[in-house]
C-alpha cells in the first residue's frame, strides 16, 4: 500500500517514483536507481507526479517538510468523504 511504503519520510523522487508504480504508470521492473532520472528532468510524468504528492498534501494524507524534499504519510485511518 502506498500508506506503508511512506510511512516514514522518503525523499520527493523516491515519493514520485512508488506513486507511479501505485498508478501503473512505472513498472516495478525499472528499480528506482534506473528511473531517477525520470524524476530530475523535467517533464510531464516528473510535474505530474509532483503535483500529485502536493494534492495529497493539500488533503491532508501527506506531509512535507524541507520545503517538498520529503514526503510521509500522515493519515492514520481511512478518511470518510461522505462526512
Amino acid at each position: 500500500m502506498f500508506a506503508e511504503d511512506l510511512e516514514d519520510w522518503v525523499d520527493w523522487d523516491q515519493a514520485a517514483y512508488v506513486l507511479g508504480l501505485r498508478l501503473g504508470a512505472i513498472t516495478a521492473e525499472v528499480p528506482f536507481s534506473k528511473s531517477k532520472r525520470l524524476f530530475w528532468e523535467d517533464g510531464p510524468v516528473s510535474r505530474g507526479l509532483h503535483a500529485a504528492l502536493l494534492a495529497l498534501v493539500e488533503a491532508g494524507l501527506l506531509e512535507t517538510r524541507d520545503e517538498e524534499a520529503q514526503f510521509r504519510w500522515v493519515s492514520t485511518k481511512p478518511l470518510n468523504v461522505f462526512d
